[in-house]
């Protein structure tokens, strides 16, 4: 992990999604270490509990499933009316399942949590920025919406955040508020990666290993995903970065 700058995020308050473990609990602490509060989101409690008892009171949990009705205003009601960055982080994978395979039931759920959930806590947040004349917000995208590399409600899923990143920096520029995204490769996480389908373990499962092979030095790690979306949090080292999708893949998406 890189050097801290205990100041980079004094006083501001941010939200992170999926902040119970790997890449939002990382970034939680890192935002925390330089500074910040941070409203810390996941839908289990006891991982909450967890970290709240290692970090301290900055760490503010609230356990929630952000795809209920209400659970978007019930987050930026619980950062008491200031939202600085906003850290939209929470995912589920889909067992790499093939449009010929994939359920009704299993879309819209990897619809609502990766990317349904993702705009409405941006429509909840956004006039609080707009409000303040200042703000960033950090997408997780994923390489899947550059390589097949995933399922298709997955690939879907990364594929829409792109464009709901690009479009709301687009409209809200003029406002103060920032919108990025970045698009992780392979990452060290507790989220469920496995094969469900055995065509897509057949046709992709060889393609992903021998691109990922030739270029990385090993699965990413949390800790790294969250250096780069705090540099896009960050308004002073990123202040004219805005529209951006930033790969953190140690150069897969160039292969």
């Amino acid at each position: 992990m890189s050097d801290t700058n205990q100041s980079r995020f004094a006083g501001k308050t941010a939200i992170v999604t999926g902040a119970g473990s790997g890449i939002g609990l990382a970034t939680a602490k890192k935002i925390i270490d330089e500074g910040g509060t941070v409203v810390a989101v996941d839908v289990s409690a006891p991982r909450l509990e967890e970290a709240a008892a290692a970090i301290g009171a900055a760490y503010k949990p609230l356990a929630i499933d952000i795809t209920g009705p209400g659970a978007a205003k019930t987050i930026v009601e619980a950062a008491g009316g200031r939202v600085d960055i906003l850290i939209n982080n929470a995912g589920i994978m889909d067992g790499f399942l093939p449009v010929g395979e994939v359920s009704d039931e299993l879309w819209d759920q990897i619809l609502a949590v990766n990317l349904t959930s993702m705009m409405r806590l941006m429509r909840e947040v956004i006039p609080v920025m707009v409000a303040a004349k200042h703000g960033a917000i950090v997408n997780l995208s994923s390489l899947a919406a550059f390589h097949a590399c995933a399922g298709v409600a997955y690939t879907v899923s990364k594929h829409g955040v792109i464009g709901l990143t690009k479009q709301t920096a687009v409209m809200y520029a003029k406002d103060g508020v920032r919108c990025n995204a970045v698009a992780p490769g392979g990452v060290a996480t507790n989220v469920a990666g496995d094969f469900r389908s055995p065509l897509a373990a057949e046709r992709l499962g060889a393609a992903m290993g021998a691109s990922m092979g030739a270029v990385s030095v090993g699965m990413g790690q949390p800790e790294g995903l969250a250096d780069a979306i705090c540099f896009l949090a960050d308004d002073a080292a990123a202040s004219h970065v805005n529209g951006v999708v930033l790969p953190v893949d140690f150069g897969w998406a160039g292969v």
